[in-house]
């Protein structure tokens, strides 16, 4: 367990002084639970509407690639959210940012119930996506604004297998309030979950003192985004985690109309199935920490990623059977969270200088991949465009796996 934070690091000339008694004893413990429920807010957004698109589809008479456009909307609203409230966080701090966003999403959540047609529905998940951008991306930057290394890789990899139990439930309500109450149900839950977390939000201690915030005009904040991508160390494993997560997205918004719709399962069944699963991610962002390298759990993880999908696209066009392809997505999430790990602790601590802006960028990344991706896998037959989405992204994983391999150092280790 990791309770101490960093008080300095002198490759990157920051100071962590700011992070001093921020995470002892049962803070510690209330600090990690909170930054779990965080990010796991940011899946929920998601992950727990599943069960119900075929379920939208017939109620707003649209086709699979229109519904799949309500996961588009909210990783673009995800994605553009965590762009602008980085630098704004690093501004004026990281609790206003929460509350305000927190705000957002309770209007956006209780709007979208009252849709009239999906495409209000499509606008109100982008305020959606803003409203979930502000946990979502302070789950990787309050963690780096307290410590460095593998220190930070502990905490990372900590809130990541919790987090991989809290979207675990997330499909199962999902399923059985979509069985109960329909839809409708599934955002006055999320409505609840977000005004828990601003409830609970006065107990968070401001990481980020304002000794250490950034000054000056306010456009001086969003130049921090060029410095971070000059740092080709930050790109690479920035672009390692997103890509990761574009195959994560590809599993996510195709598995309901493969599993309920192709092979006939009911809503709750499929809630069962993707929460059982969830929990594989979690044991592969726990399993990353077993290299004395991290940069070498991610060329593990990507060449048995590619190897996974490759037989998947074969399977997929040439046999027709559930347990093939479930069989198949256990070694996929497990190589999966392993990637999740390695990006998030490598990019964030290249940029845990200006958390705020690279946490961002790292969530930027991933839902560019994942708002490209999820309307393609509903085009033609949707095990087929899957498969083929599986095979691109997972040989961009690989290749920027190797890049990671070639660099000189990880975590201030030679």
């Amino acid at each position: 367990m990791v309770t101490n934070t960093i008080s300095t690091n002198k490759s990157s000339g920051g100071d962590k002084s700011g992070g001093n008694g921020l995470a002892r004893g049962g803070y510690f413990i209330f600090l990690v639970i909170y930054l779990a429920m965080l990010s796991a807010f940011g899946s929920f957004v998601n992950d727990m509407y599943l069960p119900t698109l075929p379920e939208m589809m017939k109620f707003f008479g649209c086709s699979v690639s229109v519904v799949q456009l309500g996961l588009t909307m909210g990783m673009i609203g995800l994605g553009v959210g965590e762009l602008i409230l980085g630098p704004v966080s690093d501004r004026v701090g990281r609790k206003p940012v929460l509350v305000v966003t927190l705000i957002i999403f309770c209007i956006g959540a209780a709007a979208s119930v009252f849709s009239p047609t999906i495409q209000v529905f499509l606008g109100w998940r982008l305020v959606q996506g803003i409203g979930a951008s502000g946990g979502y991306f302070l789950a990787r930057t309050i963690p780096a604004d307290m410590y460095a290394g593998r220190q930070l890789a502990k905490v990372m990899a900590l809130i990541g297998a919790i987090n991989g139990f809290a979207p675990a439930s997330a499909p199962v309500v999902g399923g059985l309030v979509a069985k109960s109450i329909g839809w409708h149900g599934i955002f006055w839950i999320l409505f609840g979950f977000s005004a828990i977390l601003l409830l609970l939000s006065p107990a968070l201690k401001e990481s980020l003192p304002k000794s250490r915030r950034v000054t000056g005009r306010f456009g001086v904040a969003f130049k921090n985004y060029l410095t971070l991508l000059r740092n080709k160390r930050f790109v690479v494993h920035v672009m390692l985690k997103g890509s990761a997560l574009g195959v994560l997205f590809a599993y996510i918004s195709s598995a309901p109309f493969v599993i309920q719709t192709h092979y006939g399962y009911s809503q709750l069944t499929f809630g069962v199935i993707m929460g059982i699963n969830a929990l594989f991610v979690a044991a592969g962002a726990t399993g990353a920490l077993k290299f004395k390298l991290m940069k070498r759990a991610a060329v593990v993880a990507g060449r048995c990623l590619i190897f996974i999908s490759i037989i998947q696209c074969v399977c997929y066009f040439l046999v027709d059977n559930f347990w093939v392809y479930e069989c198949l997505n256990v070694p996929m999430l497990v190589c999966l969270g392993m990637l999740f790990t390695v990006g998030n602790t490598l990019s964030m601590n290249e940029g845990r200088n200006h958390a705020g802006d690279a946490s961002a960028l790292i969530g930027l990344s991933g839902y560019v991949f994942g708002a490209i991706v999820s309307p393609l896998v509903g085009i033609g037959n949707i095990l087929h465009s899957t498969a083929i989405s599986y095979v691109v992204l997972a040989t961009i994983v690989l290749l920027f796996a190797h890049l990671s391999k070639k660099l000189p150092a990880d975590l201030n280790q030679p």
